[in-house]
């Protein structure tokens, strides 16, 4: 290969999963390289371990503020006005010390005490998500099994009704794979002005009725804002809260899950090992099925200054775009990286980011969600199997798996009682 044969706009290749070799070949021969861009003035690969830790850590520098974190620029439309741009008003789309403000609003919702208090629930939840499918002895894993429980758990959190948290998964579906062929055609902005209509009348029955949820906390916070007065979220800033958890909430776990499963049905070796010890092994076994599934591919900053990264001279104004896929599959870091190892320790992953201040607010209910439902399929389906090839989303930003058809042996529901006492 040469620098010539990479293209990472190309969403085929991503489908094909040509990109590893692609990614191989940057991390060995040409780790900061410059790629054109058709549609815009070009942008940075940080494709190693080491060098994608050290720019996200470094949110001065890397601004996520200054041109989103995408790696094509919000479009500008005729009236001058920009589509689509979350820049300043959610918090994937800010910089300290206006992240670190918004951050502080919902981490309470994520602290390790507060998802140690969801555990039983989730728990419940999930008996009764493998209650749905294991008399019958087929489903698709990702819209039976791996899309429910992140899309029960960001319901129950943010306080949307149970029977309507399937239009989340239909808004983020649409807003992620708008260069899908099977959601061609479907405008990914629309989806999310659906979803804001949603979150503005949620807001607005919370305001009525105040519930222990997280809409109910967001709409009475009190943040300093830049001028150093307390001051309340605005209709925007709540919409991009909601379009966060809808999103990151739900795609990357399911996505995750489902690429966790694929993976151990084709290592069959590391899945007898985690069913014959799941207590002792479920926690690594996670996070190396983040570390191998990288959910999200690639992340964008600016930089704000010149800078230098790994000897390569940067520009100010110039696009860096950190590839996680790369790094989680660097052997300069991981020992057998393209090799599922569900004991691998230490296992520094940049699955939920390279550490900051942008590290994934909800890693540790990600990691809960997983362990849990990790945790019943070795116990209720240790035979499962592929029933045919799983279906990829078309995309180079989020690593998705659309459909996933499997096989096992039928079994009897448990019925659970619920008991969420603690």
């Amino acid at each position: 290969m040469k620098i010539e044969d990479v293209d990472l706009l190309d969403l085929d290749r991503f489908l094909a999963q040509e990109h590893h070799e692609m990614f191989s070949y940057l991390r060995k021969e040409n780790p900061v390289s410059w790629h054109d861009e058709p549609d815009g003035p070009g942008f940075w690969n940080i494709v190693c371990h080491a060098d994608l830790v050290e720019v996200n850590r470094n949110a001065e520098v890397f601004s996520s503020e200054t041109g989103g974190i995408s790696i094509a620029d919000p479009h500008e439309h005729e009236d001058g006005s920009k589509g689509f741009d979350l820049r300043g008003t959610q918090m994937l789309y800010t910089d300290p010390p206006k992240h670190t403000r918004y951050r502080k609003l919902v981490n309470r919702g994520f602290t390790p005490r507060m998802i140690g208090l969801l555990e039983k629930y989730l728990r419940f939840r999930t008996i009764l998500i493998v209650d749905e499918v294991i008399e019958k002895g087929s489903c698709d894993f990702v819209v039976d099994v791996a899309a429910e429980l992140p899309l029960q758990a960001i319901a129950e959190i943010m306080g949307v009704p149970q029977d309507e948290r399937n239009k989340l998964f239909e808004w983020s579906n649409r807003m992620i794979g708008i260069e899908d062929p099977e959601y061609a055609g479907q405008d990914n902005q629309a989806a999310a002005f659906e979803l804001y209509a949603y979150a503005n009348d949620l807001a607005n029955q919370r305001r009525e009725k105040p519930q222990d949820d997280l809409i109910t906390r967001l709409i009475n916070a009190e943040i300093i804002g830049d001028d150093g007065e307390p001051t309340v979220l605005n209709e925007q800033e709540i919409d991009g809260f909601m379009l966060l958890m809808a999103v990151a909430g739900n795609e990357t776990t399911r996505n995750a899950t489902s690429h966790g499963l694929w993976a151990l049905i084709e290592h069959p070796d590391q899945f007898d090992l985690l069913k014959s010890d799941t207590e002792g092994l479920i926690d690594t076994a996670v996070d190396e099925i983040v570390r191998f599934a990288s959910p999200v591919l690639h992340f964008r900053r600016t930089a704000t200054q010149d800078t230098e990264i790994n000897g390569q001279k940067i520009k100010a104004g110039e696009k860096v775009v950190m590839w996680h896929v790369s790094a989680n599959r660097d052997d300069s870091e991981f020992e057998n990286p393209f090799s599922l190892d569900v004991q691998r320790s230490p296992n520094n992953h940049v699955g939920f980011g390279g550490g900051g201040p942008h590290f994934c607010l909800g890693a540790n209910l990600a990691k809960l969600e997983l362990k849990i439902i990790f945790e019943e399929l070795c116990r209720r389906m240790p035979d499962v199997s592929l029933d045919g090839q799983p279906s990829r989303l078309r995309s180079n930003f989020i690593n998705g798996v659309k459909h996933m058809p499997i096989s096992f042996t039928p079994g009897d529901k448990v019925n659970p009682e619920p008991n969420f006492d603690n």
